[in-house]
């Protein structure tokens, strides 16, 4: 009887996750995540097919991009909502590995999340909706393997009209669908100059110059890269060569200050004069040697100053410095030369040759051009156009053009677009969840008209 009075103890409060910490759970999270989904994909729903409109989209920094490229307005939309972050990261994957199909990808998800949110509001489990979706994939994929049309790739002329169509598809709702035959010639050309093993997209160079009309664009058969920073004497410098030899360099060819601050102390002026000349001597040695392996052009990713440029330009060869990494890699590759980071052992071993070495000038831009390369596996599309933000979408255009070409040549085998065969897989899997029993059939109807 004595204790009967006695409070009971109060167990303490166990905080495990950090203040302020979201911990809502179930169904009302399940339907929060599918809304907020739905939200990014009623956001670039209207930018899909032909008619799909584009996108103004103006970032923190005041940057502006004009874009109906999925993947561009998914990074460019500052999504914070964790499963709506999901859909960005989609339509980033689709774009690295397919290229194109970046709305459609964002959008399907979408629509299969609506088709299922009634089941989760009814209280079907989430594993049955998943173990649906699973069954539903694996139908309509093993479907699309028995739809595809292999490409025969001895037939030259009908494999390059097959390309070509997969190109134009790809074209046909961006900014560059009314010149579309024009590009599609360029991107089919462009990627079977390519290695046919490879298909290495980095080897196909995009460079924009604003000016002119889209059909001024041009294919140049090679390397192309702007004229980089130059010295004086560099107006001496021959502009073109026939069968140049060519050597690529990532060393600093000028006199420069002491880096680290070193101080030398000296008694008499000679002394001084001595320090001089050892330093123009270390920098002679390097051109002399350049000199004695017989180039005509040397690049450089380090800038070459000015006493160089005037010393190739006295002995008529050509020199540009700051050329960028990737711009001196694809002229590695197509020339056949390799990076020196020393000019000491230097020998004609080490240099690259082609045809013939220009430079010439488009629109407001001086190129530097190298054509007729012997290990040619590389080529440079020049783009011109009105605006800058214009140019850039005809550049991802081309890019997501060039991906799909790459991978039906990758594949060998297409299936018909614009809505045609996911009208056709809705249709099968209709039939097919007609004969399996139970919530899975609700399930796989419900893929199906996602799918239409």
């Amino acid at each position: 009887m004595a204790g009967r009075g006695q409070v009971p103890m109060m167990q303490p409060q166990v905080i495990v996750l950090k203040e302020g910490t979201d911990t809502s759970q179930g169904v009302p999270q399940l339907l929060s995540n599918i809304s907020a989904c739905l939200a990014i994909c009623d956001t670039i729903r209207t930018t899909l097919g032909p008619r799909g409109m584009d996108k103004l989209i103006v970032d923190a920094q005041g940057r502006v991009t004009i874009s109906n490229d999925g993947a561009t307005i998914m990074k460019l939309l500052d999504v914070v909502q964790p499963a709506a972050r999901t859909l960005v990261d989609i339509a980033r994957a689709q774009d690295a590995e397919v290229g194109d199909g970046t709305t459609s990808v964002v959008l399907l998800a979408g629509e299969l999340l609506k088709e299922v949110k009634d089941f989760v509001e009814e209280g079907v489990s989430s594993q049955v909706i998943i173990r649906g979706f699973r069954k539903a994939a694996e139908l309509a994929i093993n479907h699309i393997k028995e739809l595809a049309v292999s490409i025969d790739r001895s037939d030259k002329a009908e494999m390059r009209s097959l390309l070509e169509k997969c190109a134009a598809t790809s074209m046909n709702s961006k900014l560059i669908g009314s010149q579309q035959e024009f590009f599609t010639k360029m991107v089919v050309d462009a990627v079977l100059r390519l290695d046919q093993e490879e298909l290495n997209e980095d080897m196909i160079g995009i460079k924009k110059i604003a000016g002119g009309a889209m059909q001024d664009s041009l294919l140049v058969d090679g390397v192309a890269f702007k004229k980089s920073f130059s010295y004086a004497g560099f107006e001496q410098q021959p502009k073109s060569f026939d069968n140049p030899r060519i050597v690529c360099l990532n060393v600093e060819l000028e006199l420069k200050a002491e880096k680290d601050n070193a101080e030398v102390r000296v008694d008499r002026v000679s002394e001084y004069q001595a320090i001089v000349d050892a330093e123009w001597k270390i920098i002679f040695d390097k051109l002399d040697a350049i000199m004695a392996t017989g180039a005509n052009v040397v690049l450089s990713r380090l800038p070459i100053g000015d006493l160089a440029t005037q010393y190739f330009a006295d002995r008529n060869v050509f020199c540009a410095g700051r050329v960028t990494k990737d711009d001196l890699e694809r002229v590695c590759e197509a020339t056949g030369c390799r990076v020196q980071s020393t000019t000491s052992d230097l020998t004609a071993a080490h240099l690259g040759n082609c045809e013939r070495f220009e430079e010439c000038q488009i629109g407001g831009q001086r190129f530097n051009m190298f054509r007729g390369c012997p290990q040619a596996k590389t080529c440079t599309i020049i783009l011109r156009g009105g605006a800058e933000q214009f140019i850039d979408e005809v550049e991802r255009s081309l890019h997501d053009s060039i991906m799909i070409v790459r991978r039906a040549i990758k594949n060998q085998t297409v299936v018909a677009g614009g809505g045609a065969i996911e009208m056709e897989l809705s249709r099968y899997l209709r039939e097919t969840a007609r004969q399996i029993e139970g919530k899975q059939q609700l399930i796989i109807t419900a893929f199906a008209k996602a799918l239409e």
